[in-house]
Order: structure tokens, then sequence, then C-alpha cells
């Protein structure tokens, strides 16, 4: 057993002891996981330590079940020298746990710090918060109300199947007005083509759908851009994974039924997002889906074309009902043509007057890394898979010296042949290896197409790229948000997988046994690097 350093001690010292008991403990989150760290599943564990005397918390962490008992003391130091506020730095008279091996770990490394510990059979405060956590669980209502549940499940399964999104872009909207139900249709928006994010957005009004796609257009930082998600007024059907393996492949549409799950919800200014429908909104959305389904079946060639003519159309939908009533309600569900071409328009008004240092960039950028025909895929990869291919004895890794948190690492996967994939990895290691993903905003003065340039940053400072984003293509935009968004979630970790297999029957679609590279990294904006809007500049060569 290893004791605290002698200058430890020494600092720890010097913080007032106060005549107080602290309760500490460290228990399981099956029950409670939702409410402390729901990425973890409950498959983590709570350490906390409580000052019985104040009644608050001092110091809380969650950790990995196979975490040794050192990061008790890790905690319990917190609680002594920086706890929550609005507490103070206090050394406890006497600690209570009741857990004999923690108290006999805790007394070997506490040595002479004139601290009690001893051991109670029931700790009250920290029962007490369990408690109520798990009340807070139970008391949550279901996500679906239960004469919409099984009714509103197998129409997202029947969603999943029909797949809208490879007819209908976000900018294609459907309004559906729905019989007694508001003056004021719902307004339908498709998330899935060319993404890896599958659903049904159903806004309450045309001004939200406006305002949130003319936001996300304008926004750049993600804060900003979670702002706008969360001022959204819509309910919502997302598709989600049960097995997160099967995301091996990325490509979600060709997954069966059952390795599916539906979500539903609403999003709301006032709400934020809410995980659940009440009966009255589960009727609409059940209205509003079936409709679509209806609609997109039936036109569902005219849907597939470029430009959507204005299509309309009505159908009785039959409300599921436990004694087998015919109530039927009646939408009418139209296309937006003109709406479309309004939406698409705000795409060529992004601003782009920055507040940028217009000094000359000195940082290099080169565009023949990746080779010509490669396919850039953003997407994500589970920790799981990530590990896995790491294993793997063709891999090359570059990895970080931190763990990244979160379920999911953001990717950007090139795919390409094994002797270019082989080159693009050399390069790589010859320039001090991968040092950042970004996206810098450019535009090409003679065409005036904007983009966001996808840029490779290597250790010796050079910029490469490898890929742009049009700002008038949708699905392009939505693409480097969802980036954006991923990387939030892991504070900014990211990596880039060099593929091979372009050739072959794993095109567009790269298995583990593909993967050549893995090189985790991180994500930062082009500010960061002091660049303004790249310009397109032809160069000549005189001779």
């Amino acid at each position: 057993m290893t004791a605290l350093p002698r200058t430890t001690k020494s600092r720890l010292k010097k913080i007032p002891q106060v005549p107080s008991v602290w309760e500490g403990d460290r228990r399981s989150l099956a029950n409670v996981a939702a409410n402390l760290e729901p990425e973890l599943d409950g498959q983590g564990e709570c350490i906390i330590w409580v000052d019985g005397s104040e009644g608050c918390v001092r110091a809380m962490d969650i950790v990995p079940p196979d975490m040794g008992l050192e990061a008790i003391v890790r905690t319990l130091l917190r609680a002594i020298e920086s706890p929550h506020h609005p507490a103070q730095p206090a050394r406890p008279q006497k600690i209570i746990v009741r857990d004999r091996e923690i108290q006999f770990f805790l007394r070997g490394a506490l040595q002479n710090l004139d601290i009690a510990i001893e051991y109670v059979a029931e700790l009250p405060l920290i029962d007490q918060l369990f408690r109520g956590f798990e009340a807070m669980d139970n008391s949550r209502p279901p996500s679906l109300p239960a004469n919409y549940d099984e009714s509103l499940q197998e129409t997202a399964e029947e969603l999943w199947e029909d797949a809208p999104w490879e007819c209908l872009a976000d900018h294609d909207i459907l309004a559906l007005q729905i019989e007694g139900w508001d003056n004021n249709p719902v307004y339908a928006c498709v998330m899935g083509m060319m993404a890896s994010e599958y659903g049904v957005l159903l806004y309450r009004s045309l001004d939200s759908l406006k305002q949130f796609r003319s936001v996300a257009l304008s926004e750049k930082s993600v804060e900003q851009l979670e702002k706008a998600f969360l001022a959204q007024d819509c309910w919502f059907l997302n598709f989600e994974l049960i097995d997160e393996e099967a995301e091996e492949d990325f490509n979600w549409p060709s997954e069966e039924t059952e390795d599916i799950t539906p979500f539903f919800g609403s999003l709301h200014p006032y709400e934020g997002m809410r995980p659940f429908l009440d009966e009255e909104e589960a009727k609409i959305v059940y209205i509003a889906l079936q409709g679509m389904l209806h609609f997109c079946r039936q036109y569902q060639e005219q849907l597939m074309e470029d430009e959507i003519e204005a299509i309309s159309d009505r159908y009785d939908i039959a409300l599921p009902s436990p004694n087998n009533s015919d109530k039927t309600i009646s939408v009418q569900v139209s296309t937006l043509p003109e709406l479309t071409k309004e939406l698409l328009s705000l795409g060529d008004i992004r601003d782009l007057e920055g507040d940028f240092d217009e000094e000359e960039i000195s940082i290099p950028i080169e565009e023949d890394l990746i080779p010509e025909g490669s396919i850039v895929t953003l997407g994500s990869i589970s920790q799981d898979l990530l590990e896995k291919i790491k294993k793997q004895k063709q891999t090359y890794y570059q990895g970080l010296d931190y763990s990244w948190q979160g379920k999911e690492l953001p990717v950007i996967i090139i795919q390409t042949s094994r002797p270019k994939a082989k080159t693009i990895i050399e390069t790589i290691q010859q320039s001090a290896g991968l040092k950042s993903i970004c996206f810098n905003p450019g535009n090409d003065p003679f065409t005036g197409e904007t983009y966001d340039l996808g840029m490779l940053q290597t250790g010796d400072g050079t910029l490469h790229i490898f890929a742009e984003y049009l700002h008038d293509i949708p699905e392009h935009l939505q693409a480097v948000e969802r980036w954006y968004k991923r990387c939030q979630k892991t504070k900014g970790f990211c990596g880039l997988i060099i593929a091979m297999g372009i050739t072959g029957a794993s095109r567009g679609n790269p298995q583990p046994k593909d993967m050549l590279a893995i090189l985790e990294t991180k994500s930062i904006q082009g500010e960061e690097l002091g660049m303004g809007i790249l310009q397109l500049v032809p160069q000549f060569d005189f001779e």
C-alpha cells in the first residue's frame, strides 16, 4: 500500500481542520446512470464524498468499474483542497465508510493526517442521495403513451424500411394539414440523404424551420449551433443503432430493422429537448408520419426528381384504438417547391466578412496528399471497434497521450488503393505525424462559390486539403455541422482513418481489415491557425 508523499501531507496539514464528519462511498451506477453520466450506460461507478455536518457534496467522480481504490483517495483530496462551490477547503476530523476494504486502504494512505477513519453499516446522507436519484429515474414518464406506443414503433419501422431520405433532401419540406388540429400545418423535414443520421423533424411552425436553417448556416461555433438546435420548435423521430458495432460498415441504411431503435421526442425553446410525447402529441406525430408514408409511396417517382413539382393529396388515417373503433383523421400532404428554393438560397448568404487577420498566411497549403478519386467520409467509430482495429498487425496507429470521453470518436475516413494509402501514411510519418484536423471557409472569386475546406495539419505545420464542402449544397453543410457536434462530445478529440479497397467489394464501405492507419488527433477551427477566408487564386507558370 502506498502512502501519500511527505510533501503532499505537509500541504494538506496546512489546510484548517474542521470538527465535521464526512461520508465516503463508491457505488454502482446501474440504476442511476441516466441522472449522472448517461454515456456510461450503467457500467460505471460513482465515488462521492459528503460533508455530514454541512449536508453538501464536496466532491464526486464517475469512474470505470475496474478503476483501483486509488481513485477514492484522489476524489477525497479534491474534496479537501478544491471542493464543489460553495464549500471551502477543509480537513475533516473523521471519515466514515461502509466498506472494510476502503477503510483499511484509507488508513494506510492518510497516515499522520489526524483524520479518524471508521467503519459504519450505513451512510445516511449518501443513501438518501441515491434514493433520490433512483426516484428521479422511476418518476420519468414513458417515452410514448400506451395507446400509441406499438403503433408509433411500427410506423417508425415502416419509415426505416421505406427510407424517405433516399428521395427527399432536407430542403424538400412537406406540409401536413391535420384535420381538427390548429389552423397551421406541420412541416416535415427528412434527415438522412448523404448523411449518417436518420429521422424526421415535424416543425410546429414555419418560422422555427427557417430560423434554425438560417442560424445553422451563418454560425460557426459549436456552442452557437447547439443553442440554435435547442431553440427549435418541433417533434422528432431519430433512429439509433442498438449495437454500436454494427456501425463498422459505415452504411446505416443497409442495416436490418432489428439493429435500429426509434427515438421520439420534442424540442422547444422553453423546454429544450424532451425525450417523451404526451397522448395529444403522439396522436399528431402518428397521423403526420402515416401521411408521409402514404404520400412518399404514392409519389416516389416524382419525389426522386431533382426539382420536385407541386404535389398535394389527402389521406384518411385510422387511429389506433383498443376497442377496434374505426375513427379516422384526414391529413392533407403537400410539397412546397417555393419554400425549397428559399431554403436553398440561404446557403448563398453566409457572411463572408470575418474578423480575421488579413495579413498574408505563411502556412503552406498542399493539395497533393489525397489521391484523385479517393472516397472521403465524415463519420464516427465506436471505442470497441477502434480498440479492435488498433490491434491489427497491418494497421499503423498514432495515439494521443490522454484518453477521450464518449462512446464514439469522430473520424475522417479516406479510402483509396493500397499503394496510395501506404504513400499517404508514409508522407504523414515523414512530416512528423498528424497534428490536427480543421475546416476553414474559402471562396472562389471567379465563380462566387463559397465552401469549407477540410484540411489535415501535419507536425511540420503543413496543411493538406482533403475535401471541399460547398455551402450551396445543404448535405455538405450538414456533414460539417455534424462533425463539429461530434467533436464537441469528445472535447475536440478525433481521428483520421486511411483505408484501402476502393476498387473492391468494400468500395465506399471499408471494413476493419481494409484500415491501414488510425491517427488520433485534435479538431480545431481555421481561426486557431490565424487564417481568414481562403481565396482560390490561379497560378500561371511562365517559362
